[in-house]
């Protein structure tokens, strides 16, 4: 969920009647080059390129919020997020009525397809539904992690998204063990400490699965903290390669801070894959649930 700090308020959208009109994004990317979502003063960020576009499109400055804030390195095939443009802004960027057969904001779709560098594309935009919020409306978010134990590394054209793994595993091992993981708990020793910010999670998913040298871990949950994912692939593949037992693997849920046992996976395995939101008239009632601040009393 969210820490304190975590709750900055987003610009109000009032629909078309006048203020701020607010658009829902659909976006991909390669992480690889960037130096993960969030704007850094200095560094290429995925937040920052998108912010540059828009607000050149828009000639007013215009601030993105994710579903998900990535790491350094760590790609996204589905990431969601919005953005809340000055009504008068909208009309000046599109003074003319779409093609018939063009969906509203499909030349904004194209633009932004020639401005952008290819490693990210906004793939859909539409106008939000009232109540929404890319981050605090979501139910839950996807990932999945892939590697591969072939004995030449990777190929060519998946070298950028999957982690060349040199030791075999055993996938079975690593299956049984996270399933202890799941339901609601504190993963402060799967996380980056972030001062004030709550590292209790409900861990829906967590599944490892092999087909021939490919392994692919998929990971769902309510939200993560900083490095989760990355961290509960590390923790497990210490597990499938017999250096831990899934009795450590357990008793790391009750460690208070980031344990030093085991290092976090490479980022470059993991994408965010998909994003679920309720439906339209329980969007405001979501925000409200993931603003609360989870507190130890909450963990079974």
């Amino acid at each position: 969920m969210t820490s304190p700090s975590d709750n900055v308020v987003s610009m109000p959208a009032t629909g078309n009647g006048g203020g701020f009109v607010r658009l829902r994004l659909d976006i991909a990317y390669d992480g690889t080059d960037f130096a993960g979502w969030a704007t850094q003063a200095g560094q290429r960020t995925v937040a920052g390129v998108l912010d540059e576009a828009l607000t050149t499109v828009f000639g007013t400055p215009i601030v993105t919020r994710a579903a998900g804030r990535t790491d350094s390195g760590v790609h996204a095939e589905a990431q969601v997020v919005h953005v809340d443009v000055p009504h008068d802004a909208l009309s000046r960027a599109y003074p003319r009525t779409p093609r018939p057969d063009d969906p509203e904001f499909a030349p904004l779709v194209r633009r932004l397809g020639r401005m952008l560098t290819q490693d990210v594309r906004v793939l859909d935009i539409v106008r939000a539904a009232p109540g929404f919020d890319a981050r605090f409306s979501a139910l839950r978010r996807h990932y999945i992690y892939r590697l591969s134990t072939a004995p030449y590394g990777v190929e060519p054209r998946d070298a950028r998204f999957v982690t060349a793994w040199p030791r075999e595993v055993d996938v079975e091992a690593m299956a049984e063990a996270g399933r202890q993981l799941l339901g609601l708990h504190d993963f402060a020793a799967f996380c980056r400490h972030r001062e004030g910010a709550t590292t209790i999670r409900e861990l829906q998913r967590l599944d490892c699965v092999r087909d021939g040298d490919r392994i692919e871990i998929r990971v769902s949950a309510d939200a993560f903290c900083w490095n989760m994912v990355r961290s509960l692939v590390g923790a497990l593949l210490a597990v499938g390669e017999g250096r831990r037992d899934a009795e450590w693997l357990r008793g790391l849920l009750e460690a208070p801070r980031r344990s030093s046992d085991f290092a976090a996976a490479p980022a470059r395995g993991l994408t965010l894959v998909g994003v679920d939101y309720p439906p339209d008239d329980e969007l405001a009632a979501r925000t409200l649930v993931t603003r609360d601040v989870r507190t130890p009393d909450e963990v079974g």
